[in-house]
């Protein structure tokens, strides 16, 4: 009896570690099981990329207005929805000289999902981006930054590359417009992609009001922005 006990405390065990450890693997910057991750670019110049979840929303203009008189080109990350939702918001993101990404077309996490789902996900978000006038490759983000095998797999099958980050400021600060500042003017690197959250309303206030102070911070230590693409041909 003592000896079943140990034994199913020990499967038992072992369940939860796999599952933890492919829980830290879903989560994970720098690492999927199939096709290519990124989550900066190898260079030693000083370029950084500026990307942008969720977009678009209301909130686009008044975001594209500092992007312009700061001179930075920038890369935002779509949902298919808003995309549809706000399709002028769309237009001025492409006429404003900056790049969209595809983040799936309803922010569902494509983790345990079926390949017809991710596809559907994947592939309307493209094709409403095209209609924008987006030209070349377009590379894709996980919502919420979820992979695990499915749609690791799919992204191998059909050369789609995925982007992560290595900064990331309002996750940790949320809310905090000093502490954003200062967490991405200290953790930035030549190369780095920083990953903001601007779009989602009064929460997300203190990237807005943070994005000034950190362009000007980046371009005082010497740093150029380029969209995500650009960074890749590094």
């Amino acid at each position: 009896m003592i000896k079943k006990i140990i034994i199913i405390f020990s499967i038992l065990f072992f369940l939860l570690l796999g599952g933890y450890a492919l829980f830290q693997i879903s989560k994970s910057r720098t690492f999927q099981f199939f096709g290519g991750l990124i989550n900066r670019g190898e260079t030693k110049e000083k370029v950084v990329a500026l990307t942008f979840d969720d977009a678009p929303s209301e909130y686009t203009d008044e975001f594209l207005k500092i992007l312009a008189e700061k001179n930075v080109k920038a890369t935002f990350y779509v949902i298919g929805q808003n995309l549809e939702k706000y399709p002028d918001f769309a237009k001025a993101i492409i006429e404003n000289g900056h790049e969209l990404g595809n983040h799936s077309y309803s922010h569902r996490r494509l983790i345990l999902k079926s390949q017809k789902f991710i596809k559907n996900e994947i592939e309307k978000t493209n094709q409403l981006i095209r209609t924008f006038g987006h030209a070349g490759e377009i590379t894709f983000r996980p919502p919420n930054g979820k992979k695990l095998f499915g749609l690791p797999w799919y992204s191998r099958q059909n050369n789609i590359r995925t982007i992560m980050w290595d900064v990331e400021p309002d996750t940790n600060f949320s809310g905090d417009v000093e502490k954003i500042v200062n967490y991405t003017l200290a953790n930035t690197k030549p190369g780095s992609i920083i990953l903001m959250h601007p779009f989602c309303g009064e929460t997300c206030t203190a990237d807005r009001e943070a994005l000034s102070e950190i362009i000007d911070g980046l371009k005082t230590r010497g740093y150029n922005f380029v969209t995500v693409s650009e960074l890749l041909k590094y």
